[in-house]
């Protein structure tokens, strides 16, 4: 008897809906073939399936059986295959009627005493199943809440096999999984840390909230101590919360890498990722035989911490460059090649000089010019230029350390105000629905948005020529100085927004 049933693969992040074509046979010995490019762990099911059906109390078919996963020329990965099987053996078997399916779709890897297990990838799931119009979708008990986010399918979850069967049977009814989104957001959108634990830096935290309200990507020269890693796990507290679609695209990332906490629904906050300086290129593009998500990927609308830049290696920094522009990465595989999203905000921090205490002013820097020149020549001219922002994060005295926060440190929140406003000018400057923020501009907006009162302009010219500043470099400028204007509620830009976008190219300037 032949039983149709439909699943979910994923491709990368992505989820494709799959038929799951369960053919029990009326006679032969007892062999079960899957065809249709299964991977290791959908092979291996069938022996997870045979156990979860006996023990769930169903008679599994001593017949010859095919299984087939459609479309055959899409690699089927993953434990998520189980339930569709085995629920199409029982219903190929006779013990269930087969038109109980029709308009569900099936995902969860099976114990072998039938209890249904979690599997990555739930949100991309649902995601598919809805966008080929399916009503519902059965998911594991544990994925339930991060599927339900999806809006126009039903959700149900799951325990066990028996559970599912006795659905189909009409002996079980299943509540639908629904998730508040607004109670999610509110609850999981607050932070622990704040920038008033700061004591000092205030060019610093100037530079910070500039490129926050840009989406700038900014680079923190300055000795061991001085704070620059403080600041930048802060920095996220200034960003614009998380909306709807920027959350499930995150989410998407971070569930089919299984990294999603079980039993959350959604990423509610802005992800931060601080990789290690011996990370390797896979590690961070992203790569591996299946081509997986790197951690530009993983910090995809949140902040990617580089501490420590220099010690990195050239190599790999070289392989951000891309990224830091076009916001996307693409991994080619000799057997596959995916895109995956990775638009964010890249912070970085240097030391001066090997030794870190190059014009400190607490401890001597015993390094030779040469030294230092060939330090700070580990990060490329091109990929220095692709950072708006470079500052100095001076060593903080005993008086600053013990500034109270009554003397006028601010909060995240008071900067998050101003931040949200200069926000507010770009989304009415790029038009609803666009990416909306300064970082992002393309030549031809800086022309038409970024246009220089003369003073500025003179101003722009002479620093251009003293630094020999590139043409992106230029841009950069521009953007940054149109972010300034934007704080400042001001619709041109003026010679001292130019001054201070200038201000902010530290590595341009000569020693």
């Amino acid at each position: 008897m032949l039983a149709q049933v439909h699943g979910v693969t994923l491709e990368g992040i992505e989820g494709v809906v799959c038929e799951v074509e369960v053919d029990v046979g009326r006679g032969g010995f007892e062999k079960t073939v899957i065809v249709g490019l299964p991977d290791a762990a959908v092979k291996e099911s069938l022996e997870r399936v045979r156990s979860a059906i006996v023990n769930s109390g169903f008679r599994y078919p001593k017949t010859q059986s095919l299984v087939n996963l459609a479309p055959a020329d899409i690699k089927k990965e993953g434990p998520a295959f189980d339930l569709p099987i085995a629920i199409g053996m029982i219903v190929g078997n006779g013990a269930l009627p087969g038109d109980s399916l029709n308009g569900y779709v099936l995902v969860g890897e099976l114990a072998l005493d039938g209890r249904v297990r979690p599997v990555n990838g739930a949100l991309s799931m649902a995601m598919a199943a809805q966008a080929r119009g399916y009503g519902a979708i059965l998911v594991p008990a544990a994925n339930a809440a991060e599927a339900a986010v999806v809006q126009g399918i039903d959700v149900f979850g799951v325990e066990s096999l028996a559970q599912v069967a006795g659905l189909f049977s009409g002996q079980v009814v299943l509540e639908k999984t629904t998730v508040d989104l607004d109670q999610v957001f509110a609850v999981e959108s607050q932070y622990d840390t704040d920038f008033s634990d700061v004591r000092g830096q205030e060019a610093a935290k100037r530079a910070l909230t500039v490129a926050a309200a840009g989406a700038h990507n900014i680079l923190m020269i300055g000795p061991p101590g001085a704070g620059k890693t403080m600041l930048a796990q802060r920095l996220v507290t200034l960003l614009p919360p998380l909306g709807l679609a920027e959350s499930l695209e995150t989410t998407r990332i971070y569930s089919s890498m299984g990294l999603l906490e079980r039993g959350k629904s959604l990423m509610a906050r802005r992800p931060v990722r601080m990789p290690h300086h011996s990370a390797s290129g896979p590690a961070l593009v992203g790569g591996g035989p299946n081509a997986r998500p790197g951690e530009l990927s993983l910090a995809h609308h949140g902040i990617l911490f580089l501490d420590e830049f220099a010690e990195f290696p050239r190599h790999v920094l070289e392989m951000i460059r891309q990224p830091l522009e076009d916001g996307t990465i693409t991994v080619s595989r000799a057997k596959r090649t995916m895109t995956y999203p990775a638009r964010f905000m890249c912070v970085a921090s240097l030391n001066p000089c090997p030794c870190g205490f190059f014009g400190s002013g607490t401890k001597r820097c015993r390094c030779t010019p040469q030294q230092i020149e060939r330090y700070l020549s580990k990060v490329s001219g091109p990929l220095m230029d692709r950072i708006d922002i470079h500052i100095d994060v001076p060593a903080m005295t005993f008086d600053k350390l013990y500034t109270e926060p009554s003397n006028g440190a601010e909060t995240s929140a008071d900067i998050r105000v101003r931040v949200l406003k200069a926000r507010a000018h770009q989304t009415r400057r790029f038009g609803p629905g666009t990416i909306g923020n300064n970082a992002t501009m393309s030549h031809r907006q800086v022309e038409s948005f970024c246009a220089l009162e003369p003073s500025a302009r003179m101003m722009l010219k002479n620093a251009m020529a003293e630094f020999g500043l590139s043409a992106r470099a230029h841009d950069k400028i521009c953007k940054v100085s149109r972010t300034i204007a934007d704080l400042a509620d001001c619709e041109s830009i003026t010679e001292e927004h130019v001054a201070e976008a200038v201000g902010y190219r530290r590595l341009d300037r000569k020693y």
